[in-house]
């Protein structure tokens, strides 16, 4: 495979047997992919957008998502704080992202739309103006992060501390509110 692929759209390839490390993809798409447990180290992705594909797993050790779709994707346990930060961006859609990480990774404006979000991790994350529209947030782990602006109107399942992230600005729907203040002894009817 070359070094750079540009313009290109895969379907159904597996990715997972293909050495993927220090290849650059730019406006490429991949339709029902695999990259599970995928080696792609120092890799870069460049307006690409991924249809219903397998991240299970992968390694990304500084690999590069810069303004990157993923829609209809299963990311389990991808750590995203070892990705390349510069420009990181990335948007998700219809994704289960159960057991990723996404600790100090800076990702304001991120939006996830109609996702599982099981378990993720986003410890000194700045999520800044970020939109969790219709998400389930089920044990997904909010600490030390930036949610200032942040959008969890249509969000469920989300429970986290308000004194251990910042929240100035955030929009919460009326449901939610029990599972905010609830280590105050507040009870809201």
């Amino acid at each position: 495979m070359d070094q750079y692929i540009t313009d290109q759209t895969f379907k159904e390839v597996d990715f997972s047997e293909i050495d993927l490390a220090q290849k650059e993809f730019e406006h490429c798409e991949f339709h029902n992919c695999l990259f599970t447990k995928a080696e792609l180290k120092a890799s870069s992705f460049t307006e690409c957008e991924f249809h219903h594909c397998d991240w299970s797993m992968a390694a990304i050790p500084m690999t590069a998502f810069r303004k990157v779709k993923f829609i209809g994707c299963k990311l389990l346990g991808l750590h995203f704080e070892d990705c390349d930060p510069f420009l990181f961006a990335v948007q998700f859609e219809d994704c289960s992202l159960a057991y990723a990480t996404f600790t100090k990774v800076v990702m304001p404006k991120t939006v996830f739309k109609s996702c599982v979000l099981e378990e993720v991790g986003f410890m000194e994350t700045n999520l800044k103006e970020a939109v969790f529209d219709n998400c389930q947030l089920n044990r997904a782990i909010f600490e030390n992060a930036n949610l200032e602006g942040a959008d969890f109107r249509t969000a469920n399942d989300f429970k986290f501390d308000l004194d251990k992230n910042k929240v100035k600005g955030a929009r919460f729907s009326l449901h939610s509110m029990p599972q905010l203040l609830g280590k105050y002894g507040i009870e809201i009817d």
